[in-house]
């Protein structure tokens, strides 16, 4: 059912100046103002890439004031694009999944996911703007991968033969990709069931529990991207660069509205995502362009 990680989510005390880090980081664009009273809130929609940041204000009582009173900001939920936004409420009423329809969108009952706010669009193709192509992860760290990985195939209509495995010592997880469709897209969920709690994504779920972790977009120039940062004097960590250049980086949640981001250039995640010749071949196609 799902067709892209079409949005991201954030909490904000002042849409204003969280407009401007995300001009200046991402490039990114005002495409709409509005509100959502589905979650108590005034809404700018930014794009960068082909997808859409959006940021979200309390008006009054709701989701977002009380996430902003908890945790004084960051990443809120996400949203999925699908192809036809009715088949999708049907869907979620046979599979015994509340949500409230607010316009054209759909939002699901938290309680449908492990921790994971989830708003549901239908799919636009978008022209891409600003520095880079489009979301394409969001980090899902929860206490029992397994069973997040079989409720998701089901309210989502996911293939799980599609989905591959993941594990990292160095960031203390195991768990699994939602890959949605590949090998045409990476676009997916990123399941992580903690490891080591001694190390930072360890901490965070022991302070938050099932929660949104961080996400992940993909460039064509992450140096363009670790220059922006450098301009601004924010923290960043880069990755080691190879023969095409940097692969990827790391923005630190103080540089952007209290939300860990990773930036990978394209199709350099599938390096982990269960095919690395594609991203050696992709590699060096970009790596060829440049010369």
């Amino acid at each position: 059912m799902l067709k892209r990680l079409d949005r991201i989510q954030i909490a904000v005390t002042d849409r204003a100046a969280a407009e401007r880090v995300v001009a200046q980081v991402l490039g990114g664009e005002v495409a709409s103002r509005d509100a959502v009273p589905a979650l108590g809130a005034k809404r700018t929609a930014m794009q960068a890439g082909e997808s859409f940041i959006e940021l979200l204000e309390a008006d009054g009582a709701g989701a977002v004031r009380d996430f902003l009173a908890k945790w004084g900001g960051g990443l809120f939920g996400v949203g999925f694009s699908v192809d036809d936004t009715e088949a999708a409420a049907r869907h979620f009423s046979k599979v015994d999944v509340r949500f409230e329809q607010s316009g054209r969108q759909l939002f699901l009952d938290p309680a449908a996911t492990f921790g994971m706010r989830t708003t549901i669009s239908k799919h636009q193709d978008r022209k891409a703007v600003g520095a880079i192509r489009w979301t394409y992860e969001t980090t899902n760290v929860v206490a029992d991968w397994k069973a997040a990985a079989d409720r998701y195939a089901k309210i989502f209509a996911l293939d799980a033969s599609k989905f591959s495995p993941i594990t990292s010592k160095e960031y203390g997880y195991t768990g699994t990709l939602t890959l949605f469709n590949p090998p045409e897209r990476l676009d997916r969920i990123e399941i992580s069931q903690i490891s080591d709690y001694n190390l930072a994504m360890g901490r965070f779920h022991r302070k938050r529990g099932d929660s949104l972790y961080m996400f992940f977009a993909e460039s064509d120039d992450v140096q363009a991207i670790a220059d922006r940062l450098t301009a601004l004097g924010a923290r960043f960590q880069p990755n080691r660069p190879d023969e095409a250049g940097l692969g990827g980086l790391f923005i630190h949640p103080t540089a952007f509205l209290g939300v860990l981001v990773g930036i990978s250039r394209t199709g350099n995640a599938w390096l982990w995502s269960g095919d690395p010749g594609r991203a050696k071949r992709i590699a060096k196609d970009l790596a060829a362009k440049r010369q």
